[in-house]
């Protein structure tokens, strides 16, 4: 398996499907990526040269991705969280933020139904 950005990326799939294992690179940047490098997205990994996944693994490391990306996130929901706004507060209770209905939906965010006491 290559190794690109500390993340093991499957040998038999074709690049651009490969790329995307990685944290915060889509299909269409993968698509991109291969384009800049010069690198035919449908091409599988294993027959990728090392020199290959040298300029992959410089234009990658170009991008903000993994590590670096979730600490990003999870600083920007720190941030609303200090802050006490609407966001912040819907992320504290564990509500949806974007104005989605939670009288009868909203399951994944709210949790399992609790039992009904009587």
């Amino acid at each position: 398996m290559a190794r690109l950005a500390g993340i093991n990326i499957p040998n038999d799939k074709h690049v651009a499907i490969s790329l995307t294992y990685i944290y915060g690179i889509g299909h269409s940047t993968a698509v991109n990526l291969c384009e800049s490098v010069k690198i035919n997205p449908a091409s599988k990994v294993q027959d990728l040269t090392e020199a290959e996944l040298d300029t992959l693994r410089t234009s990658i490391g170009k991008l903000s991705v993994e590590g670096d990306l979730r600490r990003q996130a999870q600083l920007n929901i720190k941030r609303l969280l200090d802050l006490g706004c609407y966001r912040g507060i819907r992320h504290r209770r564990g509500l949806p933020l974007r104005g989605q209905r939670t009288k009868t939906n909203a399951r994944t965010r709210k949790g399992p139904k609790r039992p009904v006491r009587k």
